[in-house]
């Protein structure tokens, strides 16, 4: 995202807590990094202020189900507490002209294999899927009662190269094959999620924040983003096993808990009103997040 912005000649700010840690890797030059915490409102209306920004993309998150579930009252500070001080600081910045929250395809709970469309109710039953639920339903009270130009963005599983969660299956797959491990998968390797390139979503959230920006219909309004890639999580180990040549075999702990089965999305909205469709393909997505890691020895663990 930054890059994006930084390459369409935006000045670009980003307030993260763990600059400087080990999951911040790849800091474009241009970007001013800014350590902090979203959840201090105070410091978020200063900054905000302070630079007079008119485009916020909130993409601060506790992203992951397996610690939401064991801690879901950190998640929930994080992905609630976080965006509600956003939510709020832009409302009292008045240079603030657009807003997009990262709410999730989780969001919806289990449809039972139908795809999720936006229009469907939420119901989010777990902790994560939860926390995501409650902050999208946040971006829509500030736009309904305030007036907020937020919207809503609701993306599958994002996948690419820099990210360093490795208990996810795209990059933890890659790393195993990398350090020559067998790849877990943590539940039977039979649930199903579409499958989403960074480089995709990051257009697709930009088309979203240019659109609310001049549409006052779409505030509080809700898009997800879809690369229409739809496998078992057994089925993308394969493909990486295969595509990195490796003889390696997963080891399945089938321990996972709270998992939706089977997620699809519908970005048929972003197709039609944002003129936006995915184009990084699965194959090449993959080769390209697995050469960024071949390519970065140094983050692997």
């Amino acid at each position: 995202m930054s890059r994006a912005l930084l390459t369409a000649g935006a000045s670009v700010h980003g307030l993260d807590i763990d600059w400087g840690g080990s999951r911040s890797v790849g800091v474009p030059d241009g970007l001013a990094a800014v350590h902090a915490d979203v959840r201090d409102m105070a410091f978020v209306r200063r900054i905000l202020n302070e630079t007079g920004a008119d485009t916020i993309i909130h993409l601060a998150a506790q992203t992951l189900v397996g610690p939401a579930v064991a801690d879901p009252v950190e998640t929930f500070r994080h992905n609630i507490e976080g965006t509600w001080s956003v939510l709020e600081a832009c409302r009292g910045a008045a240079a603030v002209r657009r807003v997009v929250v990262a709410s999730s395809d989780k969001a919806y709970g289990d449809a039972g294999g139908r795809p999720y469309r936006e229009e469907m109710a939420l119901r989010a039953v777990h902790p994560y899927d939860a926390s995501k639920a409650a902050a999208d339903i946040l971006a829509q009270t500030y736009a309904h009662t305030y007036r907020l130009p937020v919207a809503i963005s609701r993306c599958g599983n994002l996948y690419g190269g820099g990210d360093l969660n490795w208990s996810r299956i795209v990059p933890g797959t890659i790393r195993s094959v990398l350090v020559g491990q067998r790849p877990v998968i943590r539940s039977d390797g039979s649930l199903v999620r579409d499958y989403l390139h960074v480089r995709d979503a990051t257009e697709g959230v930009l088309r979203l924040a240019e659109a609310v920006g001049r549409r006052d219909d779409l505030r509080g309004a809700a898009f997800n983003l879809s690369g229409g890639s739809r496998l078992s999580v057994l089925q993308i180990v394969r493909r990486i096993l295969d595509l990195m040549r490796s003889p390696l075999e997963p080891e399945i702990l089938d321990t996972a808990r709270f998992e939706i089965v089977e997620q699809r999305v519908s970005s048929a909205r972003a197709r039609r009103e944002l003129s936006w469709r995915p184009e990084v393909r699965l194959s090449d997505g993959l080769e390209e997040t697995i050469d960024w890691y071949r390519i970065h020895p140094e983050v692997i663990r």
